[in-house]
């Protein structure tokens, strides 16, 4: 990292979701130790405290809470203050690569919800700002899954095609406000998200296409790379990509 990179976001305020482990807090940590002021969001506040105690010299506000409420939302835009600069939606879980067929309404409704329903609302939450603003970036974090249906089950597959939908649209409808909005579809990262097969027919059927297509597990710092690129400046005329970031993946 240069010189001039770790300044990118001197003066900014940002907000991360599923910052206290995986990509989030990658996501974090490389936003705040370029000169963010970041507040960072996550449903477990064990991992928040440990990572403010690990970082003291960082801007790390935290804000411990399931960020599909409205009463978390709230909170973020409170300990934001009257400026958010940059919005990275990272907080996500996976499902167990149930088919249609298998799939149960607990979890198609739970990966719905904190996949889209809360992405939706924290932007929803964060555009009169930046409208004001005149500026802003969003980053959503969408999947390979988002680009194709053999990498997951029916409910993680439909979340994140819908938030590249909701990208998308967002672009559409912003970008001539000044505010970006871009996805980043990662492939396999090393996380603490769960992903067993809790179907047999999607081993049996997913399982062969995967041993000869998935690529190396990534490290959550390259997607924090690519994701703070993004958000950045240096991302200037950006608005509306899906950005692979796979190993090749989706390029096979």
């Amino acid at each position: 990292m240069s010189t001039q990179d770790t300044a990118r976001f001197a003066g900014k305020t940002a907000i991360v979701t599923g910052a206290g482990s995986g990509i989030g807090k990658a996501t974090a940590l490389r936003l705040a130790t370029e000169g963010a002021r970041v507040i960072a969001s996550d449903i477990a506040p064990d991992r928040l405290d440990a990572l403010k105690n690990e970082h003291p010299d960082l801007d790390l506000v935290t804000v411990a809470g399931d960020v599909s409420s409205e009463e978390t939302i709230t909170a973020l835009l409170a300990a934001a203050g009257d400026r958010v600069d940059a919005v990275a939606n990272i907080a996500g879980i996976m499902d167990g690569f149930q088919p249609a067929g298998e799939v149960d309404d607990a979890t198609w409704e739970r990966v719905l919800t904190i996949n889209v329903t809360a992405t939706m609302r924290l932007t929803r939450a964060v555009l009169p700002l930046m409208v004001e603003a005149g500026s802003g970036s969003i980053v959503n974090v969408a999947s390979e899954a988002g680009l194709r249906g053999s990498a997951a089950g029916a409910a993680y597959t439909t979340s994140k095609h819908a938030v590249i939908g909701f990208t998308k649209s967002t672009s559409v409808f912003y970008t001539p406000k000044g505010i970006r909005t871009n996805a980043v579809a990662p492939g396999p990262v090393a996380t603490n998200i769960e992903a067993p097969f809790r179907s047999q027919w999607a081993g049996e059927r997913l399982g062969p296409i995967m041993q000869t297509t998935v690529p190396p597990v990534a490290q959550p710092e390259q997607l924090a790379a690519a994701i703070t690129w993004l958000l950045s400046e240096d991302s200037a005329n950006v608005s509306g990509v899906v950005l692979a970031s796979d190993g090749g993946w989706s390029a096979i």
